[in-house]
């Protein structure tokens, strides 16, 4: 029988443990609190239920105060958004351009306006999405197509050569965007309801400042170059178009010819055939292509790779 003023010796002896794990349980147990020095000596134990009311009050009493702090700051914070929406208001003045920059303020203003958006996106990706960008870009997409909003997306045709694009563009598809890829786009847009359009300030720099523009001249015209990108884009659903080997020789010649707007006439004189028989390969590379237009034949070819 072990007494509460034995030595940890004693202890270890009657034990059957050495000194060296006697003295460590002892310390374990004093450090849950479920050994307490005794006035007269030694030891006393401890209930477990003691010693977690003893042991766990302080922590809960500083998460009480915690809580109240949480509570009292969100409460100061909800009495600002009669103030904020006001100051909002007063941004959207519709002869405002606004500059932001620093990538964390970029983030934070599209932040704000995706998540404040009830009807459309239009947005032009004039380069590959990092997986950075995919990842900021993905939560905040999908968020704003499950409240309904309409999306409508144009990539680069390069976006369908890279593993990641690709699964982001599948996931937004998925989700209900409307997507499309182009050769060449000029400049990274976003379109929010179409009241707000964001513009990079340097267009090789996108992380270095935006323009926020709600002037409606201008954000007429910035739509109004959405929609000529929109309306030559290939839709992301469309298979792409493995048209057997690329054209060589003649055919190619003609193709990138096409491709670049001329008509058989210019193309048969430059290459000294007749316009008949340069309409006979157009009408045989449109058919290969499955295209219904020069200008689809000439933007599926290019995403074949047959005009680089």
């Amino acid at each position: 029988m072990i007494h509460p003023t034995d030595s940890v010796e004693r202890m270890a002896a009657r034990s059957g443990l050495s000194a060296d794990e006697v003295a460590d349980a002892e310390a374990r147990l004093f450090a849950l609190g479920l050994l307490r020095p005794s006035p007269g000596g030694g030891r006393v134990a401890i209930s477990p239920e003691s010693a977690a009311d003893a042991l766990l009050a302080p922590l809960e009493q500083d998460i009480l105060q915690r809580r109240i702090a949480m509570a009292t700051t969100r409460a100061r914070l909800h009495s600002l958004s009669g103030d904020y929406l006001e100051a909002r208001s007063m941004r959207s003045a519709k002869t405002i351009i606004e500059v932001v920059e620093g990538i964390d303020n970029i983030r934070a203003v599209i932040d704000d306006l995706a998540r404040t958006c009830v009807k459309s996106i239009d947005a032009l990706t004039a380069s590959r999405p990092t997986e950075e960008a995919i990842r900021a870009s993905t939560p905040l997409d999908l968020e704003q197509l499950e409240r309904g909003v309409r999306t409508r997306r144009v990539f680069q045709h390069a976006a369908r050569k890279h593993w990641t694009s690709m699964q982001f563009l599948e996931t937004l598809a998925a989700a209900g965007a409307e997507v499309r890829t182009a050769s060449a786009l000029p400049s990274h847009l976003l379109i929010y309801d179409r009241s707000c359009a964001v513009l990079p300030l340097d267009p090789q720099q996108t992380a270095a400042g935006v323009a926020l523009v709600r002037d409606p001249a201008v954000l007429n015209f910035l739509q109004q170059l959405f929609e000529h990108y929109w309306d030559r884009a290939l839709d992301f659903a469309e298979s792409e178009q493995r048209s057997g080997a690329e054209p060589t020789g003649v055919d190619r010649d003609v193709l990138l010819m096409m491709a670049a707007g001329k008509k058989d006439e210019a193309i048969a004189h430059q290459l000294g055939m007749s316009p008949r028989s340069v309409s006979r390969i157009v009408a045989r590379l449109m058919d290969r292509l499955g295209a219904e237009s020069r200008f689809q034949a000439g933007a599926r070819a290019a995403l074949n790779g047959w005009l680089s």
